[in-house]
């Protein structure tokens, strides 16, 4: 029997892993991730004063417990918190600190669930390693494929994108064929206590909170003025930090008899002048581009990056498919081209190219461009 560790999260898509793959005959051991610990963060930080009374793991830790007692298997718990801290928080306070908008999730999944969290479960001795994502991954004799999971609306393969077909190589999805009701039914009928249990969300192993008090123990808020794409001085804002390209909530900006009622969004950020862009209209002209580039761009598949790709693209988690034109650019990036304008394209995001439903990679999107002119985002 071919031993695998399963990523036991204490939510219903890593138990019924799991459960499929006890069923399919599998030697199953799981291992429990903790990856944030705010005293000790805080001392790498060397700011043991922060307060943080949020600790959702230990929870999550009692209800994985629950789930590998249902199941018979053993329960591994790893601190991984030093390699988060380095690997993932300080990339995603830095990228803040530069006015850019990142995505923890996708480092996560590149640096410690595929990575930290590998190697110790080979150490355990296992063959495979599994994780409860809605993506599913194909085993070739000398490839591996990433394609998107079967329920369109949970898949997670764009948070998959910057791994490679090595890391991939000796993992498996158990769920990413299944709807997320049947994951659920299937729970249920298994009796397993996390079946109606909510999904989390939030920041990746932080959880939720309320993001901009909670950046601001790690980065302190410069407030500065919102101006209009004219320059006109309309409103504060609270730290650049706060605010992405295409935002429209909590700019407190209200109607005007210069400008009227209809609703502002950013447009931009003016790093040197600490100073916030934003236009009136959903679909403003300094909201939309027609190329970007992309950096720390990753290849999946075992054929050579081509100098020129026609695919689709998202930009976004959950955004519709945008046929693209990639192009090499050297040092390491590329030139994505859209046949048509796209909104909010956002430095710091990642851009996932996919080829019907393989997904390719992708990278993180570095600058953008309207007519080859450099939008100020």
């Amino acid at each position: 029997m071919k031993k695998v560790i399963v990523g036991l999260s204490g939510g219903v898509d890593s138990s019924v892993s799991a459960l499929l793959l006890l069923r399919e005959g599998y030697d199953v051991e799981a291992m429990y991730m903790r990856n944030w610990d705010s005293a000790v963060n805080n001392d790498l930080l060397g700011n043991p004063a922060v307060a943080d009374p949020v600790c959702p793991q230990e929870i999550d830790y009692a209800d994985a417990q629950k789930v590998a007692d249902k199941l018979g298997i053993r329960l591994h718990r790893h601190d991984f918190i030093r390699e988060y801290w380095d690997d993932v928080f300080t990339h995603f306070l830095d990228e803040y600190g530069r006015g850019r908008t990142p995505n923890p999730d996708i480092l996560c999944n590149k640096y410690i669930k595929f990575k930290t969290f590998s190697a110790a479960a080979f150490e355990l001795g296992a063959d495979f390693i599994a994780m409860g994502h809605y993506a599913r991954v194909v085993h070739g004799p000398d490839d591996s494929r990433l394609f998107r999971g079967i329920d369109a609306g949970k898949d997670q393969s764009y948070f998959l994108c910057q791994l490679t077909r090595e890391q991939l190589r000796n993992v498996l999805f158990p769920v990413g064929g299944l709807l997320k009701s049947d994951v659920r039914r299937i729970a249920r009928e298994a009796g397993l206590s996390t079946a109606e249990k909510k999904d989390s969300t939030g920041i990746c192993f932080i959880g939720e909170r309320r993001f901009s008090q909670f950046l601001a123990n790690y980065l302190p808020a410069k407030p500065g003025d919102i101006v209009t794409d004219a320059g006109i001085v309309i409103g504060r804002h609270d730290g650049l930090m706060n605010h992405t390209i295409g935002q429209r909530k909590g700019l407190l900006i209200g109607g005007s008899k210069t400008f009227g009622n209809a609703p502002w969004f950013v447009v931009g950020k003016d790093l040197a002048m600490n100073r916030l862009i934003v236009a009136q209209g959903i679909d403003h002209p300094l909201l939309m581009s027609d190329s970007c580039t992309l950096e720390d761009f990753n290849w999946i598949p075992r054929e050579p990056v081509p100098s020129v790709l026609d695919c689709t693209a998202k930009f976004r988690y959950r955004q519709a498919d945008v046929r693209v034109r990639v192009e090499a650019a050297g040092n390491g990036t590329v030139r994505v081209r859209y046949g048509a304008d796209v909104r909010a394209v956002t430095p710091g995001q990642a851009c996932v190219l996919y080829r019907g439903e393989e997904c390719l990679g992708g990278g993180t999107i570095a600058t953008v461009f309207k007519d080859d002119a450099r939008r100020a985002c």
